[in-house]
């Protein structure tokens, strides 16, 4: 394992030290080491989304008329089953 010095405000290392003391991470360390890996998941979902777009055949041109009665359609869906 290698190590790495970095600096950061006073505000994000009180964050850190709150996510220690909640048990949430054993150490700093720790918490950076998941910050990483959830940045590499992002980043790897990200790409297989835009791969997915990319292979889906070519792009449409949107009519913003239909897709305002839509939207308006659907808005008023959810707002009735809230009621």
């Amino acid at each position: 394992m290698t190590t790495l010095n970095i600096s950061i405000p006073e505000n994000m290392r009180g964050w850190i030290d709150e996510q220690i003391k909640n048990g949430r991470y054993s150490s700093a360390s720790d918490y950076l080491r998941d910050l990483v890996r959830a940045d590499q998941r992002n980043k790897e979902e990200l790409d297989n989304m835009l791969l997915k777009g990319i292979h889906s055949g070519p792009a449409t041109l949107l009519d913003m008329k239909s897709l305002k009665v839509k939207a308006k359609s659907q808005l008023k869906a959810m707002q009735n089953k809230k009621s």
